[in-house]
């Protein structure tokens, strides 16, 4: 099917399609992740004249992973790091690589770097400065940048600082092309699971509307089962007042009210009911006998809360065969992933697709699905014109999907002062498998194997003898999906939030108590690195006769196996429950570093989420959908209320492995377990509320 004849014409346009989905159209595209290869990397590399160009793969959300890579393209060719230009490739730059995700970014693309790096800079010190190059693959030893510290002093200036502080065009909001218009796709105020579709509209006085230029109806407009109805105008401010004017009337199927939401994933309603389906460990327990602790945590759905709104410019020109063209500018997590959905979408050939990556403005997960790329496709399409198209506030809240809700059951058994028996029971929704991008059937299919997206983190990073863990994922009305570090920030606050009160049934000190229970070197180093920062074995204070209550807590975790972290809080509680993080210190053990600033800066940001996670993040319900609109519904934390955070880092020759993440494992619940110390209460439920805190009966 090609790209058919559309109408052009005056402004006051109305187009109409009414294309017919294919069968194969229900089997979703599935994301190709592969990994990097040395071949791969030399596709990544590009030499003239002593001048060196870097396609970087993977998506530049903040993180620098630019920086880290131009640090080892620099020492592994010998150059100094301005010789070096980063660009952001399109899909037709570069061959398929994995979408940024997993903190994988060091991890996978370091070492394949490198060896092509390498291999470029023998060639060229053999005269051969034309035509291609295979990668001679060498041992780890004999690559430069691999070596501890090899990277650490090099001198690499950011050549887009100018450009972000003086709004240089690096967003896709900020892209602009010749003849371009504004489009928005309007939906039903309701959960995209829901099946909505507008049923009637006033085209004529959205006709009158100064910069109208066309409503356009297209079966493909669709997300899950919302079906939208696209505006174009000549300014972005001429949306609202066409949206206003429409009136759009929405038939919505069925609706759902949010208790529904807590009931579906009650953990205590599950077990009465039976075992769940999954387990990540499956020991023989005596469930007859006496708990040392038996806790039950709940855990909201919450927003990513990315600053920049979802955007996307598409543009429609033809090859010189005369088939359509597409060219899309996006800010996206899976640069490929959202190339074959457009053509799938659009019946083009994925060689005449071109996907642009642009600078993100947060993602966090949110950006692996192909949501505002298809509606600005789509639009494009009918009027033949470029289309910008940029997601409001609200619709980022009621239109993408979130970190799903989750419900536990913890219960220990202590005996001389350690655990011999633990039981985890978690019930959420799907996050690998979300349904912003599964239909029910194939989802069903997925379950029998189970989300592991879900299960991530409810690894013990400790020694003990017995345990089970099982989970289970339900399909909710709401849509959830990846949030950093997918199940890992929940699961390792139930965790480690059972285990310090583990540590208080024991009588034993939380440091203590987790030293005894592990024989992992290195999340004993990073234990006694961040006690030792952060002075805890030091004589504490008794608390003050008046103003705020003090607590400290700490917690640790592994991260996919990888990076070990251990943090610190200490906090403060007014008499009326208000909280303040005063300081956090984090030790972060991920192996090689290659730039120690970019590493602090993702741990810091993961800290800064955990405070959010647990003094203010939730994302609230209505009736069949998401409440808010604004951050004033769905709040982050303020700068004003961040804390002083002190960050060591343990590098070592060990394998790069992932800081993007990792201090998910262990932020949320030292907060937690500093707010018990200062007032006694467990905080069960995020995020913890005043009125709890402030009770003097705990």
């Amino acid at each position: 099917m090609k790209r058919r004849a559309f109408l052009q014409g005056a402004v006051g346009l109305t187009v109409t399609f009414a294309a017919v989905a294919s069968g194969c159209r229900a089997i979703p595209v599935i994301p190709k992740r592969p990994a990097p290869s040395a071949e791969d990397a030399l596709g990544w590399l590009r030499h003239h004249d002593g001048k060196y160009e870097l396609f970087v793969p993977r998506a530049e959300m903040g993180q620098q992973i630019g920086i880290a890579l131009r640090r080892i393209a620099a020492v592994e060719l010998g150059v100094s790091a301005d010789r070096i230009r980063l660009r952001a490739p399109s899909s037709q730059d570069i061959e398929r690589v994995k979408a940024t995700v997993g903190s994988d970014s060091v991890k996978d693309f370091a070492l394949p770097l490198a060896q092509a790096c390498a291999t470029l800079r023998d060639a060229l010190a053999e005269g051969r400065t034309e035509g291609e190059i295979r990668v001679v693959e060498r041992p780890l030893k004999q690559l430069l940048s691999m070596r501890a510290d090899a990277t650490a002093n090099l001198l690499v200036v950011r050549d887009d600082l100018l450009a972000i502080v003086s709004g240089a065009p690096l967003f896709a909001a900020d892209m602009r092309l010749p003849g371009m218009v504004y489009g928005r796709v309007l939906r039903a105020p309701v959960s995209p699971e829901l099946g909505s579709r507008p049923v009637d509209w006033n085209d004529a006085a959205a006709r009158r509307v100064v910069g109208f230029v066309a409503v356009v109806q297209e079966h493909n407009l669709r997300h899950a089962n919302s079906v939208g109805l696209g505006i174009l105008a000549s300014t972005p401010g001429a949306l609202d007042r066409i949206e206003q004017a429409l009136s759009v009337r929405w038939h919505v199927d069925g609706k759902f009210e949010p208790r529904e939401i807590d009931d579906a994933i009650d953990i205590d309603r599950h077990l009465a009911g039976g075992d769940l389906r999954h387990a990540v460990r499956d020991d023989d327990l005596d469930a007859t006998g006496a708990w040392s602790i038996d806790l039950r945590f709940d855990v909201p759905l919450a927003a990513h809360g990315g600053i920049e709104p979802r955007a996307a410019l598409a543009h429609f020109t033809a090859t010189p065969t005369g088939r359509p063209r597409l060219q899309l500018f996006t800010g996206t997590q899976d640069l490929f992933y959202v190339r074959d959905v457009l053509a799938r979408t659009l019946a083009l050939d994925a060689d005449d697709v071109s996907v642009q990556a642009c600078r993100l403005g947060g993602g966090f997960g949110a950006r692996t699905l192909a949501l505002v790329e298809v509606e600005a496709a789509l639009l494009a399409r009918a009027i033949d014109r470029p289309v910008k198209l940029v997601w409001t506030r609200a619709q980022e809240f009621r239109q993408g999907f979130h970190r799903p809700p989750s419900s536990h059951r913890v219960r220990a058994r202590i005996v001389e002062g350690r655990i011999v028996d633990w039981w985890h029971a978690l019930v959420s929704s799907h996050i690998l498998f979300t349904p912003a991008a599964m239909p029910l059937w194939i989802q069903r299919l997925v379950d029998i194997a189970g989300d592991q997206g879900v299960a991530r983190g409810a690894a013990l990073p400790y020694d003990v003898p017995r345990q089970r863990i099982a989970f289970d994922a339900v399909r909710l009305p709401v849509h959830g999906g990846p949030w950093r570090g997918l199940g890992t920030a929940p699961n390792a606050f139930v965790v480690e939030s059972a285990i310090d009160a583990c540590a208080v049934v024991a009588g034993s000190d939380a440091l203590q108590f987790r030293l005894a229970m592990t024989k992992d070197v290195r999340l004993t180093a990073v234990l006694r690195g961040v006690a030792d920062d952060a002075g805890w074995n030091a004589q504490r204070s008794e608390q003050p006769p008046s103003g705020p209550r003090r607590g400290r807590g700490l917690a640790c975790g592994v991260y996919k196996g990888g990076s070990r972290v251990a943090v610190v809080a200490d906090v403060e509680v007014s008499a009326s429950g208000d909280a303040r993080v005063v300081t956090l210190w984090c030790a972060h053990d991920c192996g090689l570093v290659v730039d120690p600033d970019g590493v602090r800066a993702q741990i810091e940001g993961c800290l800064v989420w955990c405070v959010g996670m647990v003094l203010v993040e939730a994302l609230p319900l209505q009736t069949s959908g998401i409440a808010a609109t604004g951050f004033a519904e769905s709040p982050v934390p303020r700068i004003s209320s961040l804390p002083r955070i002190e960050v060591r880092l343990l590098s070592s020759n060990a394998t790069p492995t992932g800081a993007g993440e990792s201090a998910m494992t262990a932020g949320a619940a030292a907060i937690a377990n500093a707010l018990f110390d200062a007032t006694g209460y467990r905080a069960s439920r995020l995020p913890a509320r005043p009125e709890e805190l402030a009770r003097s009966d705990h």
